[in-house]
């Protein structure tokens, strides 16, 4: 028994040795398996990022290498000699894009021309240059007006060069039609004749909706009104007044589901969809724009329509390179970064957020008509940001409350331009049919860019963009976590529910109180002055229509009982359109001095159109509404051969408003300072508020400067203008005496108010024009 016991402790710590070596071996075996596996993790990591390198590497220097080939056009000697010698040429050259009208006065309009150059000699002899290189014409007549993509046109004028940092070769500026060579494709002049079907199709709808359906149908937006443009553009739906990827992958989108109700496989689907991305690219006209909307879109095709989203996205970045390297003026093109931006989100964002919601037993067709336009919302965002230096956050409710409307509105825009080549009536219907749903997409945007808290401001630029899209990636990657999406569910509902009341309640523009507002309109001038509830004074409009407009809207004036001009400069008057746009004008005023023709005649049109007639007025005119008191004080004399006799014949006012006064002098230099000092003496001309004469030159009569004595001296100036204003001697003097400088370029609109005893200034904060 001894034995026998012996003999099992001696197999029990056998087994029990073999159990550990066994045990010991696993554990070796696992460790070197994870030695193996780091070592091939860390390998994959170096390979991975050697290709990248590579990658970079090769993207930089194609790019590179297509920039400095259309460089290299541009540079060329003999077509630097023809722009240097500045002698009339004749060139042949190929449209490539609509003519755009450019609007400046009552004359005809500029046409805006992208063509490719093909040759070019001078008139008067010499050999002819032969190039492929892009330029612009600007074509003063008539004739450039109905050009079509595609048609070779010869045309005499004069070369130019072209803008720093601008690939193309030249600018080319012709007064006479052009000589047209040939006709367009057929394609081209059947697009021609739907288009324009389209257009007559709209003519008796109302100018909202109606401006709109063609934009929505093909991104002709021609009439379409800037006022309401600027509000898709504020409530995040531009994609739907232009041709985008965004807006081709939507109308591709309508079509699939439609195909898909059906009971259609895969390849027919495709099929169609490729068929209706053909018509749509030949309705809209193949020029550039269309073309890179389409690829983008059929990239988004792909990923709906194979069901494989993610491996549609090497396809995108194909396209995309593609794209830059035929055209490497892409690459700062901001519609392009956003057409692609708006694809990849959904491609890799909208498929997730559609699964998820149906995962939580969302109605399929709710997931989607929410999924895709939060990715691509989500997606553009930076871009966006760094354009406007805000945030929507309207634009996903927005984009979500107009998607029924955005079907019909497009297939009946595409049903009256393919009737009304063959049934106007029938068209007609149509487009009235359509703009009822336009009518929604109208009330919507309008809506929600008059919200107060529609949007937060943001940094602008780069370095703004920059940061939402850090902090858009840092929010996507952790929301992967179901703690962390619960806990930012939480924190952005309580946040909502705490800042939404407080933003809605509380005016934070205009100020209450305010004395006078200085828009920020470029290098311009637009001078604002409460006259009621809802209406105002406006002195001056601006170079620009819609600044000046989004301003007066900011405000709330809805009626501008006197509109006052100071001088006819373009940067005074020509936004006048604006101040019109929606309002009522009750009296127009003016100096009576001529010039210039082209100001004084742009003013007298928008009047006589409103049927409000323009006065002349002189020194002891006056007018008083709601408390205001405007009156006149210069120019007392007709003032000739001055640096700038418009400007020293400017329209001197004063305006007084609960005790405190404000003197707008328009561009008033030094010789009408100078004889304003010295005909009414300096008690005449003291005031509270100074609107800086002339964007702050350095024409300022010093005599002046001490008689106002201003406590607070607002600059109505452009950022990086070229005129060296404002001047920095008189911006120190003004400081220097006592008075608070604000600039637009700097601080965007400029407000001053009565605060107690004293005044405050305050800025909205958004420089630049609007």
């Amino acid at each position: 028994m001894g034995r026998t016991r012996a003999a099992e402790d001696l197999s029990g710590r056998v087994d029990r040795t073999r159990a550990a070596a066994g045990l010991s071996g696993r554990v070796g075996r696992a460790r070197a398996a994870a030695g193996l596996s780091g070592r091939v993790g860390r390998a994959r990591v170096r390979v991975a990022a050697r290709w990248i390198c590579v990658a970079v590497a090769l993207g930089a220097g194609c790019g590179a290498v297509a920039t400095a080939a259309r460089m290299s056009v541009r540079e060329a000697a003999p077509l630097v000699a023809l722009i240097e010698a500045g002698d009339p040429v004749e060139v042949a050259a190929v449209v490539r894009d609509d003519p755009r009208a450019l609007r400046g006065g009552t004359g005809p309009p500029t046409y805006l021309v992208a063509v490719e150059l093909e040759r070019v000699r001078r008139v008067d002899g010499g050999e002819p240059v032969r190039l492929s290189a892009r330029a612009l014409v600007l074509g003063s007549d008539d004739g450039w007006r109905g050009l079509l993509p595609g048609q070779h046109v010869i045309a005499i004028g004069k070369l130019l060069p072209p803008r720093a940092g601008d690939l193309r070769a030249a600018v080319v500026s012709v007064r006479k039609a052009p000589r047209l060579i040939g006709e367009p494709s057929w394609a081209q002049r059947a697009a021609g004749v739907l288009r324009s079907g389209l257009q007559r199709a709209c003519e008796p709808l109302p100018d909202d909706s109606g401006g709109l359906l063609p934009g929505l149908v093909v991104g002709d937006i021609s009439r379409l009104d800037p006022a309401l443009k600027a509000d898709f553009q504020a409530t995040g739906m531009t994609h739907l007044t232009a041709v985008s990827g965004s807006n081709v992958a939507i109308i591709l989108g309508v079509i699939l589901f439609l195909t898909r109700r059906t009971g259609a496989g895969p390849v027919l689907c495709a099929v169609v969809c490729g068929v209706a991305l053909a018509g749509f690219v030949i309705l809209a006209r193949p020029s550039p724009s269309v073309i890179r909307a389409a690829a983008m879109g059929a990239i988004g095709l792909l990923g709906l329509a194979t069901g494989r989203p993610r491996a549609a996205v090497p396809a995108l970045a194909a396209a995309a390179a593609v794209l830059l390297l035929a055209d490497p003026e892409l690459a700062a093109d901001a519609g392009f970064a956003l057409s692609a931006l708006a694809t990849a989100g959904l491609l890799l964002l909208a498929p997730g957020w559609r699964d998820a919601l149906r995962a939580r037993r969302w109605p399929p067709g709710a997931a989607e008509a929410l999924a895709v336009p939060a990715a691509a919302q989500v997606a553009c965002g930076p871009v966006i940001a760094g354009l406007s230096g805000t945030v929507s956050l309207v634009a996903v409710p927005a984009n979500l409350i107009v998607v029924p409307a955005i079907a019909p509105a497009t297939l009946l825009g595409v049903a009256a331009a393919l009737l009304s080549p063959v049934w106007p009536a029938g068209a007609e219907f149509a487009a009235w049919l359509g703009h009822w749903p336009a009518a929604w997409l109208v009330l919507v945007a309008r809506i929600g860019a008059r919200l107060l808290a529609g949007a937060v401001p943001w940094p602008g630029g780069v370095p703004g963009a920059l940061l939402l899209a850090g902090l858009t990636v840092v929010a996507l990657v952790a929301a992967r976590h179901a703690v962390v999406r619960k806990l930012a569910a939480v924190v952005a509902a309580c946040a909502v529910l705490g800042a939404l009341p407080v933003r809605l309640l509380v005016a934070g523009w205009p100020p209450p109180g305010w004395l006078v507002v200085a828009c920020s309109v470029g290098q311009g001038d637009a001078i604002v002055l409460p006259a009621g509830a809802g209406r105002a004074v406006v002195v001056d409009a601006g170079p620009e229509p819609d600044p000046v407009d989004r301003c007066l809207r900011r405000l709330g004036v809805r009626q501008v009982v006197l509109f006052a001009v100071s001088h006819y400069h373009a940067d005074h008057v020509g936004g006048v359109a604006g101040i019109f746009r929606g309002r009522a004008v009750g009296a127009v005023v003016a100096p009576d001095w001529p010039e210039p023709a082209g100001g004084r005649e742009q003013v007298a049109a928008a009047a006589a159109g409103a049927g409000t007639p323009v006065q002349p007025v002189g020194p002891g005119w006056a007018y008083e509404v709601g408390g205001l008191r405007l009156e006149a004080l210069g120019p007392l004399a007709a003032l000739h051969g001055t640096n700038s006799d418009p400007n020293n014949n400017s329209l001197v006012l004063r305006a007084t408003l609960g005790g405190r006064t404000v003197l707008l002098p328009g561009d008033a230099e030094t010789e009408e300072q100078a004889d304003l000092v010295d005909r009414l003496g300096a008690a005449a001309l003291r005031a509270d508020v100074l609107k800086v004469a002339h964007h702050g030159s350095a024409l300022q009569a010093p005599e002046l400067l001490d008689a106002v004595d201003p406590a607070v001296a607002l600059v109505s100036v452009g950022e990086g203008n070229d005129y060296g204003h404002p001047n920095g001697a008189l911006l120190a003097r003004l400081a220097r005496d006592g008075a608070r400088v604000l600039r637009t370029d700097l601080s965007g609109d400029l407000a001053v108010l009565v605060s107690g005893d004293g005044l405050a200034v305050t800025s909205r904060g958004v420089p630049g024009p609007g």
